[in-house]
């Protein structure tokens, strides 16, 4: 059976531009003392952006973690406090160069329950219309489209290892295709 687990103290070890670290001293139910390390992240979006013909927007972009390129749906860091609807547009319309008339909601995920705090909330985008991609400074990736069935196929294969992209994609083909 599972416990909740009461915070004893809470103390920042870290402060960085993307993360916070805290570590935690908890009780657990039987009284026992543990500690709890936990990253604090404002969470993120990612966009599977469809146009007319079901075509999916990625980017290609090196993740340093893993010393890759990775093909992923255009995504960003929410701001604390900000809408996610409002994040996913800027997002896609900076990384994809792309606007949406419709944005519809397909969900939340939590990548890393047991120490971090990131939500990344999913996003379908339709009725596209070109705008002016608008990469942050330092961000470069490479836009390309595919047939959402054949991103489908490869995120259920794995050959696209990002969750969030995993997910949303899967989602977004199910919607339309159930």
């Amino acid at each position: 059976m599972y416990s909740k687990e009461k915070t004893i103290t809470s103390e920042q070890v870290y402060d960085g531009i993307v993360v916070k670290l805290f570590s935690d001293n908890v009780e657990l139910d039987n009284g026992t003392k543990a500690v709890r390390e936990v990253i604090h992240h404002p969470g993120g979006v990612c966009v599977a952006a469809l146009d007319e013909n079901e075509n999916v927007f990625m980017v290609e972009q090196f993740r340093y973690p893993f010393a890759q390129v990775l093909t992923e749906l255009p995504a960003g860091k929410l701001e604390y406090g900000e809408d996610p609807e409002t994040c996913g547009r800027r997002e896609l319309r900076e990384e994809a160069g792309v606007l949406a008339d419709r944005f519809e909601y397909l969900g939340c995920l939590y990548p890393t329950v047991a120490y971090d705090t990131e939500k990344i909330h999913m996003f379908l985008a339709t009725g596209l219309t070109p705008a002016k991609q608008d990469l942050d400074e330092g961000e470069f990736l490479d836009v390309k489209k595919m047939p959402l069935k054949q991103a489908f196929e490869m995120a259920m294969s794995g050959e696209l290892p990002d969750a969030k992209t995993q997910l949303a994609v899967i989602k977004a083909y199910l919607k339309l295709h159930g």
